[in-house]
């Protein structure tokens, strides 16, 4: 069995069916791409869930050291931790009982993706939860670029 990464329309679906969010390896520190995404994040309709073992208060919000302290089920788990965290992560994200397991721009074991799936998770990897979010709620096109919706030109 080969896994297959999700389509864009299957992303779509399932950020359509996403109201919790649990990022795990979220960090404090705003020059890390994790806090660039929950600013980003915090400004949508998604409740969101900072896990760090190591932080209290992340962007105003309370921070949980692992997934299954935090006071809800997300329905996806957005991953900011080292490639050789992520089996570690996978087992506490199967365990939550969170339906997506999603992991950042160079993120990627196809094994671990294939071991997700056959867990029952829908698997994203190697994709950045906030570029998706914008592109399917009209902050990027679906390809990426030139929405119109941030434009230099005087109109």
């Amino acid at each position: 069995m080969t896994w297959t990464p999700p389509s864009a329309q299957e992303r779509q679906a399932i950020l359509r069916k996403t109201h919790t969010v649990a990022m795990v390896g979220a960090s404090p520190n705003p020059a890390r791409a994790s806090n660039f995404v929950a600013t980003y994040l915090l400004s949508t309709d998604l409740d969101l869930y900072f896990v760090n073992p190591n932080a209290s208060e992340i962007l105003g919000h309370p921070v949980y050291p692992s997934l299954d302290a935090l006071p809800v089920t997300p329905d996806l788990v957005d991953v900011f931790r080292r490639q050789e965290d992520l089996p570690e992560v996978l087992d506490a994200t199967i365990a939550s009982g969170a339906s997506t397991f999603w992991t950042q721009f160079g993120l990627y074991d196809e094994a671990l993706a294939e071991r997700g799936e056959a867990a029952g998770l829908a698997v994203v990897m190697n994709r950045c939860l906030k570029v998706e979010h914008a592109r399917f709620h009209g902050g990027l096109h679906l390809a990426g670029f030139d929405t119109g919706v941030i434009s230099s030109r005087k109109r």
